[in-house]
Parts: structure tokens; C-alpha cells; sequence
């Protein structure tokens, strides 16, 4: 019929705001999700991976560009003490060069604020011929992880670590007993750079450290040794285990430290031929393997109140006990 808006066979629905054949359940789902995401926001679209892989070419670029050459595969694995260490902030900065440890390079953001620590910083780098680089806070960001570094940081080298073999030669070519200090799983580097401090005070020849799942020569540990880590070699092993075995191979005693041993340290008589003394983790002690592979093991007499001696106390304490039997 003229003028009648209805449909002949229509059917009237029921519901306010509904659509004719959805039930309004198309437009009800669409409601509160936005707009559909560009494809390159989108984890499974081509150009997602695309723009991913763009990405990682360039802060790979970056990485090369900022250091000067590629990282080396050391680098890229994070172990500490493994590559390039960054120091960071003003205290630790100025700290770190007043330990006089080893630097690459001073790096300085533009328009940094002056004051006594940042005026001192930069006096230390000229009068030690530190290169001292000027760059952008942003430049400076990424250098450093995003560290709170006050417009101030320091690159400071790889430590340059000797192989377990040319420690060991070193040893047998010294004209005394060769003493090397094996640490397994020593994790805290103020720890290590003690143990480090204390081996070159009491005659050590060297350093022995595994490559996994211990603390490397980072700038708390350089800091702690106060300078001896660049009196002394330190050498890394792939597998401390096997190294220890090949040096004992090579005639040296293998006697370990443990808190439980029924021998006291002042009781060593292997103390006075070549001998390796290995310390145990600060938590754990002597792991299984490393345990088995020590000759004996001795511990030092403490007060029954006091359960164990921090690790790098322990290493001072039988150092100069060997030292003081060798005479």
C-alpha cells in the first residue's frame, strides 16, 4: 500500500537497537576493541617480522658504530668480566679512577652539569691521558643500559686473562713451589678481587677461575684487589674440574678448604711443595666434582659460635699459613 513503510513478509523484531538478521550481536562485539591494529603491530603478520628484523640489523649497526668494531663473542655473552665493562655515575666514576683501574675511554654528555665531582673527573682523565669523548645524553643512555649515569660514564677494557696452561707454565718457571688459587663459583667480585688481593700479597703465582658461574674481573673486583690484579696473572678455564686434574697431572697437590675436613690448615704438609689450594663457593663450599678431585682437604680452626669465615677472610688466613710454612 502506498505510503507504508512496511515490508510485505517482513518480520518485526523485537529488542531496541537490533539489526535485522544479527540480533545486534556483530555491532555488540565489535564494541570497545578499537581499531584494528596497522600489520606491522600485528606478532603474526609478515610485516610485523619485517619491521622485527629491521630493528635488530640496526642496533646491531649501532652497537659496532658506538664501540668502533663488532662485539666479540665474549662481549655478547654477558658473563662478567667477559668484554667491555661500562662504570656509570659520578661517584662510581670518580671511584673507580682513583683505584686506578684500567680505562678505555671517558665518555661525558653535552651540556653536563659541572661540579666538584664531575671538575675532578675530568683533571684525573688529562693528567692520565684518559681519551675523553663528548656525546649526547641519549648516546650516553644506550652506552650504559639505561644506568642512572649523571652525564658521566667509563668503558673500561676487557681483562686480558691467561690460559690455564701458560698459568700453569708460569708457575714452574718462577724458581719457587708453584702456589696457584683456584676459586669454584666464588659469585660475589668483591670476594674475587680479595682472594686476588691476598694471593699476591703471600706469593701466589696465579689465579685459577672458572668461565661459568663466577664472578670475573669487573671493576668491583679490580677495585677491591687494589691494584694486584695487575701484578698477578689470572687465568679462566673452560671446566675447572679438568684443568684441576691436569695440573695435578703436572705434579701439583690439589688440597681444598672446607670447613668440615678433619685436618686443620697449619697441619699441611704438602704446604711446602707445588700445590694448588682451592676455595669453595661463599654459600656451598667445594663442589661434588671439585671435591673428588682434591688430594685432601684441611679447614681452619674458628669459635664453634661462628659457622663458616666469608670466602675471601678464608683465602687470606691459609695464604699466609702457607706462606708462613714455606717460610
Amino acid at each position: 500500500m502506498p505510503g507504508n513503510s512496511r515490508r510485505q513478509g517482513a518480520v518485526r523484531r523485537k529488542g531496541k537497537g537490533n539489526t535485522a538478521g544479527s540480533g545486534g550481536r556483530i555491532r555488540r562485539s565489535l564494541e570497545g576493541k578499537g581499531p584494528t591494529p596497522k600489520a606491522e603491530d600485528r606478532p603474526y603478520h609478515v610485516a610485523h617480522r619485517t619491521r622485527k628484523a629491521t630493528a635488530q640489523r640496526t642496533s646491531s649497526s649501532s652497537a659496532t658504530q658506538s664501540s668502533g668494531r663488532p662485539r666479540t663473542a665474549a662481549e655478547r655473552t654477558g658473563r662478567p668480566g667477559s668484554g667491555p665493562e661500562w662504570v656509570a655515575g659520578r661517584n662510581a666514576v670518580l671511584e673507580a679512577m682513583a683505584a686506578e683501574i684500567p680505562i678505555r675511554a671517558a665518555y661525558v654528555a653535552e651540556g653536563a652539569e659541572r661540579d666538584d665531582r664531575l671538575r675532578e673527573i675530568l683533571k684525573l682523565a688529562a693528567a692520565r691521558s684518559t681519551p675523553l669523548l663528548e656525546v649526547t645524553r641519549a648516546e650516553l643512555d644506550r652506552f650504559t643500559g639505561g644506568a642512572v649515569h649523571q652525564g658521566v660514564a667509563l668503558q673500561l677494557p676487557a681483562f686480558d686473562y691467561l690460559h690455564p696452561d701458560d698459568l700453569l707454565a708460569s708457575a714452574q718457571s718462577a724458581g719457587t713451589e708453584p702456589l696457584i688459587v683456584a676459586l669454584d663459583s666464588i659469585t660475589d667480585p668483591r670476594n674475587l678481587g680479595a682472594i686476588v688481593r691476598s694471593a699476591a700479597a703471600f706469593g701466589a703465582h696465579g689465579v685459577l677461575i672458572p668461565e661459568r658461574r663466577s664472578a670475573g674481573m669487573t671493576a668491583a673486583a679490580w677495585k677491591t684487589s687494589a691494584g694486584a690484579a695487575a701484578r698477578i696473572p689470572i687465568a679462566r678455564a673452560t671446566n675447572l674440574n679438568r684443568t684441576l686434574r691436569a695440573y695435578a697431572d703436572a705434579g701439583l697437590a690439589l688440597i681444598g678448604l672446607d670447613a668440615a675436613a678433619g685436618s686443620r690448615i697449619e697441619d699441611l704438609t704438602e704446604a711446602s711443595g707445588p700445590l694448588v689450594l682451592v676455595i669453595g663457593s661463599e654459600g656451598t663450599g667445594l663442589s661434588r666434582l671439585v671435591r673428588g678431585a682434591c688430594d685432601a682437604t684441611v679447614a681452619i680452626p674458628i669459635s664453634a659460635s661462628v659457622e663458616s669465615l666469608n670466602a675471601g677472610v678464608a683465602a687470606g688466613i691459609a695464604l699466609y699459613e702457607i706462606a708462613r710454612i714455606r717460610g
